[in-house]
């Protein structure tokens, strides 16, 4: 690729520390010229591997044809009017599409908006206005957003919420279950019964919001079980099921959402990030009486369902099933999954090789002991492998835990390269 001379990653981060604010963080002193599948290229003509993804945002990798394509006609017809003001057609095919999708049994209905906050935020508004009430319970370790509620409903302070508060009432965390640190089904489901007990009686609350995997929280996979026994509370006491969809959704675990993993169907579900192959919009999709229960202007957003978003959508849904990709989603995981349990065979710090589909991640600790997290070994294995050319992220409640999000598109040599490189960053720092 072509260097910009006058471009440097160090100058332009040091305008970029002087014009914007310190809370916006970066993982890496990195920018980009230009992205394609699952390779960039950065100002100064490096390339690197992307196992990162725009954290989920990519399963259908950088710029794919199709997505661009359907962009550049849409951009030929119009490109706002406020689906509020004059309706589109692509918005109506999409909450068609996307209704047809999510699990359950009953009439569907779907709200378009532009972030995963939002997202979340209108999914309790709904929730609300459905039952009357005004509870909602979320899980230790969940994360939800960056508006006010949402940090209220996220379960970890430092960097989210810390500085913030305080934060709104009524928002109750119960414990999500984790088999490595000892924690079953029946610790959290009793957590639940807790609550109701000891901040809230259970026909005051609105909604259980559950992800079936977490993702900041450390790709952490909600059992099965649990997701029936929340499925089964919830009935018995009138509470709606939320599942958090926004990171494991668009086919990142081999379904299109992960939930239908476990054969529940919830009342609501939110999704963003990979729907629209890194054009901004997410959704609320659910019960049709439920999502029916805001009055008209309860619900909407100046750019929400934005008719380009609308349309990149609507070819990120053509291009998974054209070529596959949620079977090439569990291709992926199994993949990286293998290599990543080879590498912890020679290396006892990763304690942990977890995931489903292609949402995959490992923990690690020091001397393989679960009580001893070791986020600073995450940190320098996220640092050796930039140095050598392959983007990764860190998450986690104590931020030991390396997550891969690597586009579904990317070939299986790619997937290979980036591989080699992790396990020389073990080796190296071993």
């Amino acid at each position: 690729m072509h260097r910009e001379p006058h471009l440097t990653n160090a100058a332009l981060f040091a305008r970029r520390e002087a014009a914007i604010p310190r809370g916006v963080g970066h993982s890496h002193q990195i920018f980009i010229a230009r992205g394609e599948n699952a390779e960039i290229w950065d100002v100064e003509g490096r390339r690197f591997i992307d196992f990162a993804g725009g954290i989920a945002v990519l399963n259908t990798g950088h710029r794919h044809p199709a997505v661009i394509q359907a962009v550049k006609d849409q951009l030929d017809k119009y490109t706002h009017t406020c689906f509020q003001v004059l309706a589109y057609e692509p918005y109506v095919e999409l909450a068609e599409r996307i209704n047809a999708k999510a699990p359950g049994d009953f009439a569907k209905k779907t709200l378009f908006l532009t972030t995963g906050s939002e997202a979340v935020e209108n999914a309790i508004k709904i929730a609300r206005a459905s039952t009357g009430r005004s509870g909602v319970i979320c899980f230790s370790g969940g994360y939800h957003g960056r508006t006010l509620l949402t940090l209220a409903m996220t379960g970890k302070v430092v960097p989210y919420k810390a500085g913030f508060g305080p934060f709104p009432a009524e928002v109750f965390h119960a414990t999500f279950p984790n088999a490595l640190h000892g924690v079953t089904v029946d610790d959290s489901i009793a957590s639940i019964e807790a609550i109701f007990k000891n901040d809230i009686e259970a026909r005051r609350v609105a909604a259980i919001i559950i992800e079936p995997i977490q993702g900041e929280g450390g790709f952490t996979v909600a059992p099965p079980e649990m997701l029936q026994r929340l499925r089964a509370l919830c009935d018995a006491h009138g509470i709606l099921l939320i599942c958090d969809e926004v990171q494991t959704g668009a086919g990142r675990t081999g379904t299109w959402f992960a939930v239908e993993q476990s054969g529940v169907a919830p009342d609501l579900i939110t999704m963003a990030k990979s729907m629209a192959g890194g054009f901004p919009i997410s959704a609320v999709v659910g019960r049709a009486e439920v999502m029916d229960a805001a009055a008209p202007g309860g619900l909407g957003g100046t750019y929400a369902g934005s008719p380009i978003a609308c349309a990149a959508a609507l070819a990120v849904l053509d291009v998974f099933d054209q070529e596959n990709l949620l079977q090439r989603s569990r291709d992926v995981g199994e993949r990286l999954t293998v290599a990543l349990k080879a590498m912890a065979v020679n290396h006892t710090c990763i304690g942990d090789v977890r995931g489903m589909g292609a949402m995959v991640a490992i923990e690690l600790f020091k001397n393989g002991d679960v009580k001893q997290p070791d986020a600073d070994l995450a940190k320098r294995i996220t640092a050796e492998a930039t140095a050598r050319g392959l983007i990764l992220l860190t998450c986690g409640t104590y931020g030991n835990v390396i997550r891969i999000l690597v586009p579904l598109t990317a070939s299986d040599a790619l997937l290979d390269e980036g591989l080699a490189v992790m396990a020389a960053c073990f080796d190296a720092a071993a």
